[in-house]
């Protein structure tokens, strides 16, 4: 059976329906700076805040495996490129710098600022420190088979494993010269803690970089993106990974994550100065951008 005949089995299995949209529609205002007492969104569903890590830790302990697989077929590998660009816009100097990798499980921000610095001329330049930081230990294990499997020669640049909650970081005060976050900070119950976290241990000059998915603002594109996301990537979800529900979620995660000018307030709420953001592929993702000054 083909992939397309496939997902329109799967499709009719789970009784989806194409989701329409009305550019004459009014959206529901989202105030994200102010955390109920008691309930969070966990996808499009209401949940006791409580609850909602441990969900969140659910789907990616069930992922874990397909996880960079699945990245590739839903973005069909252009989240690669993304995260290329995003290294490009840190541009690491790459002279004993510390950098905390928040969320980073499966090492891909990691691996590409650690073949970053063996580019560089050895000369006189002090060895980096990478901490790849996850709250699931299963993302983490995948993370660290791979960078066994890639065997990069490191030239005294050191790499460590760290399983943590990124509203409640065990690292001291002004710890990082660079926090950066992938894909990971709208899984977070409190967005507002986490980025106090990310400010507290960084460096004052410290950078915080985050690469997350967005929103895409023309209506015509958003309609294909929409379609995309909430009929193809469930169904493919359940034919690469056998996992329906976790691909369910992520999607909708996406749709609950505030637009870019409310993240960037949010992220100048917590302290960070010259905050910018930048849109790749017409918003589907973007990068935000601040500095502990």
């Amino acid at each position: 059976m083909s992939l397309l005949r496939r997902i329109a089995h799967y499709r009719q299995l789970y009784r989806l329906t194409p989701v329409r949209y009305s550019s004459n529609a009014k959206e529901e205002t989202i105030d994200h700076t102010k955390q109920n007492d008691s309930e969070t969104h966990f996808g499009f569903q209401t949940v006791k805040e409580d609850e909602k890590w441990k969900k969140v830790h659910k789907v990616f302990e069930e992922v874990a495996a397909s996880y960079d697989l699945m990245n590739d077929a839903m973005s069909m590998g252009v989240h690669r490129i993304w995260k290329d660009i995003f290294m490009e816009r840190l541009s690491p100097v790459g002279n004993g710098i510390r950098l905390l990798d928040m969320a980073g499980g499966t090492g891909d921000i990691s691996f590409r600022y650690m073949k970053y610095l063996q580019k560089l001329p050895a000369d006189d330049r002090k060895p980096s420190h990478v901490t790849v930081c996850d709250i699931n230990q299963n993302m983490l294990d995948v993370g660290q088979k791979r960078w066994e499997k890639l065997n990069l020669p490191t030239a005294g640049d050191t790499i460590e494993w760290v399983c943590a909650d990124a509203e409640k970081l065990p690292f001291d005060d002004s710890s990082f010269s660079v926090y950066t976050i992938a894909f990971g900070i709208r899984n977070c119950t409190h967005i507002d803690r986490v980025l106090a976290e990310a400010y507290r241990v960084l460096k004052p000059g410290g950078r915080f970089m985050c690469l997350e998915f967005s929103h895409v603002s023309n209506e015509y594109l958003k309609w294909v993106y929409d379609q995309y996301s909430f009929q193809v990537i469930p169904p493919m979800g359940q034919i690469l990974a056998n996992q329906w529900q976790p691909y369910q979620y992520l999607v909708e995660s996406i749709r609950k994550f505030p637009p870019q000018q409310e993240f960037k307030l949010m992220i100048e709420n917590a302290g960070f100065k010259c905050v910018q953001y930048e849109n790749l592929t017409f918003g589907v993702v973007a990068i935000h951008s601040g500095f502990k000054l």
